[in-house]
């Protein structure tokens, strides 16, 4: 099988294009994987670290003002991007095309399905992106994380919901290795608070606000995670703030086996971006999440009611956001044995640790109706 990924920007669009690659070899099925990204995204140094080959486009999105010099020059971006697309598929003459997200599918998707390629796209997140339903009406399936994004694709000729094929990836991890890797004791209750790889402004004040309250609090280990660029100050500034940092406060720049310490994880602090909700629900963690207001759509938000609405975390939006309101949330949670329990159950409802394999087997269908057509 030869397979073209495509998605960038962000490792949420990443990540996923990487699991479905990750779940072929788990498959045993012998597949040639080349990956076309973006010059500027994270793709660029993540794909080659996962030694699959690389070839990158120049590509943008578009600004909000539709008359503008930009907006001139991301089109002729977008018509160099389908020609030079056409030329890396008629070389490596891929069986399939998979899209998982980012400007960067929008000219490789769309080059595909007019050369009679099969084409799959992978929408993450509750509320689409705007790349994903322009190619909505040109792509063979289009499959989906969440349910409620199966009625948003009306040009489609199919949509299918799958989950999201990270969730595949950590369905396994090992609860004792991420106690082990943050020198917990087995019994040990984990408030994991993610700033996410980059670090969040908010929630980093956030978690300087709160350090002072935890103090009377021994009985559970806070794990604070700042992001490397913020690691430095925040570390400084708790010092400060507390004196000494008590022992039950643990302060990282960043957690290089999270899936192994979500599983350890007792309730989960962080954005809702959907590769995390595809782990935590993986692993059935109860959350609160914060949504960031300064994405497309604000869809993060879309993606954490999803999750409320489910009964598997609550919500609390960025306006509201405190150390004393973090506090206050996370106390009622952790002193509710049965809430917990709840929620962890209502977050392994929704989990997909098939969505990968699902993913897969439509990939093959695809292939196969090709192949019969061709006959």
């Amino acid at each position: 099988m030869r397979i073209i990924l495509t998605g960038g920007g962000t490792g949420g669009h990443i990540y996923p294009a990487l699991a479905i690659a990750e779940q072929c070899r788990e498959q045993g099925i012998k597949a040639e994987f080349l990956y076309i990204g973006g010059k500027r995204g994270l793709e660029t140094k993540i794909v080659p670290e996962a030694k699959i080959r690389f070839e990158s486009i120049d590509i943008t999105g578009f600004r909000r003002s539709l008359f503008s010099l930009e907006n001139i020059r991301t089109i002729n971006r977008f018509i160099q991007g389908v020609k030079i697309s056409k030329k890396l598929i008629r070389e490596f003459r891929p069986d399939i095309v998979i899209g998982t997200g980012g400007y960067v599918c929008g000219p490789v998707v769309y080059a595909a399905a007019k050369l009679g390629i099969p084409t799959l796209v992978h929408e993450q997140n509750a509320i689409p992106g705007l790349t994903n339903l322009f190619l909505s009406g040109y792509a063979s399936t289009v499959a989906v994380s969440f349910e409620d994004a199966l009625s948003r694709f009306k040009r489609a000729k199919r949509v299918l919901f799958t989950g999201n094929p990270r969730a595949t990836m950590v369905q396994h991890a090992d609860r004792e290795r991420g106690l082990a890797s943050l020198g917990l004791p087995a019994d040990s209750q984990i408030v994991l608070m993610v700033g996410g790889s980059r670090g969040a402004r908010a929630l980093v004040e956030a978690m300087v606000q709160a350090a002072p309250l935890l103090q009377q609090k021994p009985d559970v280990h806070y794990v604070f995670v700042t992001g490397e660029i913020y690691y430095d100050e925040i570390y400084e500034r708790i010092g400060e703030a507390v004196d000494t940092i008590p022992t039950n406060l643990h302060i990282l720049p960043y957690i290089p086996n999270m899936p192994e310490v979500l599983a350890a994880t007792s309730l989960l602090i962080g954005r809702a971006g959907a590769s995390s909700l595809a782990e935590i629900t993986s692993l059935g963690t109860p959350s609160v999440l914060i949504p960031s207001p300064n994405v497309t759509n604000n869809h993060q938000e879309a993606n954490a009611l999803a999750l409320k609405k489910a009964g598997a975390a609550e919500m609390l939006l960025e306006r509201d956001l405190s150390g004393a309101s973090l506090v206050a949330i996370v106390d009622r949670i952790m002193n509710d044995e049965q809430e917990r329990k709840r929620m962890s159950e209502a977050s392994s409802m929704l989990g997909t640790p098939q969505a990968a394999f699902l993913l897969l087997e439509e990939m093959q269908r695809l292939i196969a109706e090709q192949k019969a057509d061709r006959h």
